[in-house]
């Protein structure tokens, strides 16, 4: 066999091959081109319906109250009531001190409650006498000037001397004097009382404001729990001398919690306060859904309000993206089911599908953020027993 037709074989072969070869190569683009089409499709329908409708962050923490227990006057601890992890209801004594100036004091302010009361009423007695006074003092006026006028005709027919007349007539002006001093002393006496009853009187009413003072003095040894929740950070031990302001422990109300959550400023050209949020937390993970509302905006970044805020105007800068925490409340009846604890990790997912809304408040607070009565209860009751000692002590008339 010759060279040349060994080689005609190898020809048709690599010819063949040549023209397969750009088939297969067109097939597998046309392949890549349509999977890369439909990705780039599947993208754009994920981004226009889910992507673009909502702004996500794991950058959340749950947040909630943190109300400091504190002595609101000096003493020593002699009794504590509540400890770490305990629930307490508002209103409940938490921890006890000595109260034995405090009862003291009290019993002082009683008393001299009381004396303010039976000085108001020895005063009224006695406005009463200097009336009295007056009403004789006038009669002795009128009677040494019907002497006089009965002396008078008298002089005119020489049958009296004028000496005795004279004397009449000082009688009469020494008789107008004792009116004038009657009726001042009347007045002083009736400025005293005069336009209050003992209830009333600027004595009474200072006498109680100090025993109300010390009626609350006394009750504040005792500290009440302002509201419900649970104890954390407890620090006061027994036999503690503790001042007044000093912090003793923390109630924690798990109720009327809400999300702190971290967006970058990228993020924030579409929330608006009002807007509909899921959170998920780690300590439940996707078996529990929290829904929430956009309540607020945090008025600056983290940084601006660190203890140590950038300074930007250096000359070595890298630009870092800030965070602003926006706030969400959470469902009360959501966190009876599942109960969280502040500083949990959450992941907040915000729908910002209506953007029309506010991004900052158009009006102040109507409602108070927090609140407790069980100082109002504890002023009702040292105004209720400063009302028995004053009943006590009026005359069985006026009782």
């Amino acid at each position: 066999m010759s060279a040349t037709e060994s080689e005609t074989p190898v020809d048709s072969n690599d010819s063949g091959m040549a023209a397969k070869n750009p088939a297969k190569r067109r097939r597998a683009l046309l392949i890549v081109a349509s999977l890369f089409i439909v990705a780039g499709l599947v993208w754009f329908v994920l981004w226009m319906f889910v992507f673009s409708t909502r702004e996500k962050t794991d950058n959340a923490y749950v947040g909630g109250n943190q109300v400091a227990i504190s002595a609101q006057v000096p003493g020593t601890v002699v009794a504590i009531l509540a400890d770490d992890t305990q629930r307490v209801e508002a209103g409940q004594i938490l921890v006890k001190l000595d109260g034995t100036d405090a009862e003291t004091r009290l019993e002082q302010a009683r008393s001299a409650l009381a004396q303010a009361v039976r000085g108001v009423r020895q005063q009224t007695s006695s406005a009463s006498g200097a009336d009295a006074q007056v009403t004789a003092a006038r009669l002795d006026l009128k009677k040494a000037q019907a002497d006089l006028q009965r002396r008078l005709p008298l002089i005119a027919a020489q049958a009296e001397s004028p000496e005795i007349v004279q004397h009449l007539r000082d009688a009469v002006q020494q008789a107008q004097a004792a009116v004038d001093a009657a009726e001042a002393q009347s007045a002083a006496a009736h400025s005293a009382i005069e336009g209050t009853d003992v209830a009333q009187n600027p004595m009474v009413l200072q006498a109680r404001a100090n025993f109300r003072a010390a009626w609350v003095a006394a009750q504040r040894n005792a500290i009440y729990a302002p509201v419900s929740g649970y104890v954390a950070q407890r620090s006061v031990q027994l036999g503690n001398s503790v001042a007044a302001g000093q912090q003793l422990m923390t109630v924690v109300p798990l109720h009327d919690l809400w999300v702190d959550a971290n967006f970058k400023e990228s993020q924030l050209r579409h929330i608006r306060i009002g807007q509909p949020v899921k959170i998920v937390t780690d300590v439940y993970g996707d078996d529990a859904e929290f829904h929430g509302k956009v309540i607020g905006l945090g008025a600056g970044t983290g940084a601006a309000f660190s203890l140590l805020p950038a300074q930007n105007a250096t000359g070595n800068w890298i630009k870092v993206v800030q965070r602003v925490p926006v706030r969400i409340s959470l469902d009360n009846k959501e966190l009876d089911k599942h109960p969280l604890r502040i500083g949990l990790s959450s992941e907040a997912t915000i729908d910002i599908t209506n953007d029309k809304g506010n991004v900052l408040a158009t009006a102040p607070a109507t409602q108070p953020v927090a609140q407790t009565e069980v100082y109002d209860q504890m002023a009702s009751k040292a105004d209720a027993e400063a009302e028995q000692i004053i009943h006590a002590n009026l005359p069985h008339a006026a009782r």
